[in-house]
């Protein structure tokens, strides 16, 4: 009896077979309980400071987008959703909002969190001088907190696991909306 040959199927696990396993981690991470906050007398809950941290980077990352929009009023509109989102999960995180009733963009939505993080001594440095060397200095600022709030999901408790996913993905969009090559 011959057997015959069959397509080879390429070794070791499809992408989308990943991507459902890292979402799945996620969701188990995010559903387990668990009081234990691992702060000792005195210190904040290890989920309070993970939340605090949480709204200041999103609070410095504001900032980035309303620097770069300032030095590069061209990339104004390509932006401005995405700062906005950035703000709300600055403000999701706990950052406090001033917002003005009616306000049309990201820094009228929210000047104190976009002004925190654009102020001296920030350590966030010049904006780069071309449109495209910008972008991609908050493609990689955005890369580098998504990877860090994922890596985060297995020291927080459930909602703010979940809020941390969902923030991170969004960051990992973000990444991809900046490195589009016609914007």
């Amino acid at each position: 009896m011959s057997f015959s040959s069959s397509p080879r199927l390429p070794s070791g696990p499809r992408r989308r077979t990943l991507l459902a396993s890292a979402a799945g981690a996620a969701l188990l991470v995010g559903c387990t309980g668990g009081s234990d906050s691992g702060g000792t007398e005195g210190d904040p809950p290890a989920d309070d400071r993970a939340r605090a941290r949480a709204a200041r980077d999103s609070e410095e990352l504001a900032g980035r987008y309303a620097a770069v929009t300032a030095a590069h009023p061209g990339l104004a509109e390509r932006l401005r959703p995405l700062h906005a989102e950035v703000v709300r999960h600055a403000e999701a995180f706990g950052a406090v909002p001033a917002a003005s009733p009616g306000a049309s963009g990201p820094s009228e939505a929210s000047p104190s969190v976009s002004a925190k993080a654009a102020g001296p001594g920030d350590g966030s440095g010049a904006v780069p001088t071309t449109e495209k060397d910008a972008l991609a200095l908050l493609a990689a600022t955005e890369r580098e907190l998504a990877d860090r709030r994922a890596e985060a999901l297995l020291e927080v408790p459930g909602e703010l696991a979940r809020l941390l996913a969902s923030v991170a993905a969004a960051g990992a969009a973000h990444v991809y909306l900046l490195t589009e090559a016609d914007g």
